[in-house]
């Protein structure tokens, strides 16, 4: 396999594992929600997200389709693959998952794509112009500084990810189109906060900061420089656990449904989601998904206690009010265990 000399291995990235077990599990369930990502620059964020696209399976896409269509899923074909198919099989073919990016500057246009308002008219013809969401269709969608986006944009975003298609409307027509997406945010809170409603709406959220361990930051140097230097024999070296992790991912993704979720797990999520005193019932459902994702990637044929332990901190970080986290008062993740505890 011919090495990208840009994909730093997922594996070597030092640290941060909570950021990488957040993508990891939107990997397996994008269900989840998305993962918005906080924290300062240059701490791995989108180093992490590119390394973790190289480790996802390979997708089945019909051939030429702008949306990556599953040829055997006709139920979430596109307009075009619909009318194609009624004139025979549609041919397929293999892709990777990449990693679409959003810009910063994006319009609305560019972000849901537009119709031709006069083929439309005159012609009685659908002819669509696809926009980022369509890109982002089965691949991963980073927005870098989601805070700094217009609230609109972000909205439209969030509602492609929860309802998995994307719906544009001009002058009373109207096309839709297959979105989903392992959608994930950055953000460094220095430069502005999201609305607490946006936050709400992202599945799981991180907060990463530089590494302070000696050691580690000397590691982070001495690996950087020799992927550099000799990118293949970098990735050889961690070739292993780069297969180890992505065994487990797609093992992970084909078993998920599977996986048991008790009901005695569930009315830890719901005592989590009531001492934090949330809002909504969202928390649940993210919670439940992310520890059945979890128990998925371990190969566990259950949720277990400790499958939700490892994931409620990502779950409520961004859902808590700040009473009672205050100065002096426990804090989050003090709460959790002490609720994981009693169990």
């Amino acid at each position: 396999m011919a090495i990208d000399r840009y994909s730093y291995p997922f594996t070597a990235i030092v640290g941060q594992d909570k950021m990488k077990l957040a993508l990891v599990l939107n990997a397996i369930n994008p269900s989840i929600g998305g993962v918005l990502i906080r924290g300062e620059k240059g701490t791995g964020k989108s180093t992490a997200v590119r390394a973790l696209a190289r480790l996802l399976p390979d997708q089945r896409v019909v051939e030429g389709c702008h949306f990556g269509c599953h040829p055997d899923d006709p139920e979430d074909w596109c307009f075009e693959c619909r009318q194609r198919a009624e004139s025979g099989p549609l041919p397929s073919t293999v892709r990777r998952m990449r990693v679409v990016e959003l810009p910063i500057n994006a319009s609305e246009d560019r972000v849901v794509g537009t119709i031709d308002l006069e083929a439309a008219l005159k012609e009685g013809s659908r002819r669509f112009e696809p926009g980022v969401l369509a890109e982002a269709n089965r691949n991963i969608l980073y927005v870098d500084e989601v805070n700094l986006l217009d609230d609109h944009i972000v909205d439209v975003l969030l509602d492609a990810a929860a309802m998995g298609i994307n719906t544009v409307e001009r002058e009373g027509v109207s096309v839709s189109h297959p979105s989903r997406f392992i959608l994930v945010g950055t953000m460094n809170p220095e430069e502005g906060e999201l609305r607490p409603q946006l936050l709400d709406r992202f599945g799981l959220c991180v907060d990463v900061e530089g590494i302070r361990d000696l050691d580690q930051r000397v590691s982070i140097v001495e690996k950087r420089a020799r992927w550099e230097s000799d990118p293949n024999g970098f990735y050889q070296q961690h070739a292993e656990s780069e297969q180890d992790v992505r065994s487990h991912i797609a093992e992970g993704i084909a078993t998920f449904p599977e996986v048991d979720l008790p009901r005695e797990i569930l009315k830890l999520v719901a005592q989590i989601s009531i001492a934090l005193e949330v809002d909504g019932h969202r928390s649940d459902l993210v919670c439940a998904r992310a520890a059945q994702a979890k128990a998925a990637y371990d190969e566990a044929e259950e949720v277990k206690v400790t499958h939700v332990s490892e994931v409620a901190e990502m779950v409520f970080a961004h859902r808590v009010h700040s009473v009672p986290f205050g100065k002096g008062g426990p804090n989050l993740g003090e709460v959790i265990a002490r609720m994981v505890g009693q169990q």
